[in-house]
């Protein structure tokens, strides 16, 4: 399985430097390995827990479901921000956790069963919560989509087929093939890693030329959405939760968002690269902000 996987990252490496059809056909490919990956290394265990922690759960699915969305709508508006870079908010921001918000609670000493738990969890569900978020937000924006035949069931079928099915997928390998799943956990780790860095790559090549142009009106509000919500996970946290690794967790899954998810989604609704933009300056500015938390944090109680 895994020379497919870096096969496919070499045969997309040659091909990054093409147009933007390259990430509209590989952004897909790229988001069910990265799903697979998550998949292998759930258990049902990682479901089940959130019934003996409901409180914890329950305040993170907020922080990421609800908080998040109107905090970076209110932003939108209060930074007059652009329509086409608008939506590109609402998409990242619309975004479940990812796999790497796993691996940094684990290096900032989180809760890392809970941050398991959430970003499985919020992955299912946003087949219906990614694609209500962005049309209505779309709605309340006046946006036009490119193509009428889009719409939010067959959007989330398309994220049923990516997102859900890969991960269900992963945990049957997991189930059968326990001890190799279990023996290469940070190669699956590094490759999911890898994965969501290439389908970024491939969005600044493409946009070089514009790019310090877009950074300029879509970098500053998605490095406030970030801090914000970071902020806001944290002290949220802090009242509700039960402990200093429970608000850690809380905070990453509120700052790093499933950047490859929301290029499929933006890629599957509109046919211009800009709209693709707010998720690509959030990924970068995400890394950067999260590494100096994780940083401050680690030892903190």
């Amino acid at each position: 399985m895994y020379f497919f996987i870096y096969k496919f990252i070499w045969v997309y490496s040659k091909l990054i430097w093409h147009k933007m059809e390259i990430v509209t056909k590989i952004a897909p490919i790229a988001l069910a390995l990265i799903m697979l990956g998550l998949g292998l290394g759930l258990t049902i265990q990682d479901f089940t827990r959130v019934a003996k922690q409901p409180k914890d759960f329950l305040i993170g699915l907020i922080c990421q479901l609800i908080l998040l969305p109107i905090i970076a709508f209110i932003l939108i508006k209060i930074f007059r921000t652009p329509i086409e870079l608008a939506l590109g908010v609402m998409i990242i921001a619309a975004a479940p956790g990812g796999v790497t918000s796993n691996v940094l609670t684990k290096f900032a000493n989180g809760d890392v069963a809970l941050s398991v738990s959430l970003t499985a969890i919020v992955s299912l569900i946003s087949i219906i919560s990614v694609p209500f978020i962005v049309f209505k937000s779309a709605d309340l924006l006046q946006i036009s989509y490119a193509s009428s035949e889009i719409s939010m069931i067959g959007i989330s079928l398309k994220m049923f087929l990516v997102v859900t099915l890969p991960v269900i997928i992963g945990m049957l390998i997991r189930k059968f093939a326990t001890n190799f799943v279990s023996s290469n956990t940070s190669l699956i780790q590094r490759t999911s890693i890898i994965l969501f860095a290439v389908v970024f790559l491939a969005i600044w090549v493409e946009e070089w030329e514009n790019i310090i142009s877009y950074l300029s009106q879509a970098g500053l509000i998605t490095l406030v959405l970030n801090i914000i919500m970071m902020i806001v996970g944290f002290y949220v946290a802090k009242m509700f939760v039960s402990g200093t690794e429970q608000r850690k967790c809380i905070s990453l899954e509120c700052g790093l968002q499933n950047g490859t998810l929301a290029v499929f989604v933006a890629s599957q609704i509109f046919t211009d690269i800009v709209y693709l933009i707010p998720t690509a300056a959030y990924a970068l500015i995400m890394f950067i902000t999260s590494i100096i938390f994780v940083f401050f944090v680690k030892n903190s109680n």
